[in-house]
């Protein structure tokens, strides 16, 4: 987790940024959908198909990854299937949503420093925990 401050000289500049954010997020979000959608398709078809052949051949499916390493933090599947790529993908996006989630809630927690229109002279130093406000310090210089 990555903690920060961040100066910025208004409030719109904290706004413009999370708007930004939220704006990346939503579009990445989207290519990993489109991506899901694929893989999800491509994973359903392999399953049908090694159905198929495992009844033809009169075996039972086995669910067992067959060549998942671990090694400390890391896991590292050998000959990875479009099984293995959809839970990848899966993860991503339910992280991308909470982000977005989070995002959208700290933006819409900021509409209130609208109220205090022209502040020169103020600065904000925001703390910021990925990227997301948590703590406003309003400094005068």
């Amino acid at each position: 987790m990555v903690v920060e401050i961040k100066e910025y000289e208004s409030a719109e500049q904290i706004e413009e940024t999370l708007d930004r954010d939220i704006s990346h997020t939503k579009s990445t979000l989207g290519e990993y959908l489109r991506r899901l959608d694929e893989i999800r398709s491509l994973a359903e078809k392999s399953k049908r198909i090694r159905e198929v052949v495992m009844k033809l051949a009169g075996k039972k499916a086995s669910s067992e990854s067959l060549g998942e390493i671990s090694m400390g933090n890391l896991n590292i599947v050998l000959d990875a299937n479009p099984f293995d790529e959809l839970t990848a993908i899966e993860s991503v996006v339910r992280s991308h949503q909470e982000r977005l989630l989070v995002l959208q809630k700290a933006r819409e927690s900021l509409k209130w420093l609208d109220q205090l229109g022209d502040t020169d002279g103020l600065k904000y130093l925001v703390v910021e925990t990925e990227g997301v406000p948590e703590r406003i310090l309003f400094k005068i210089s």
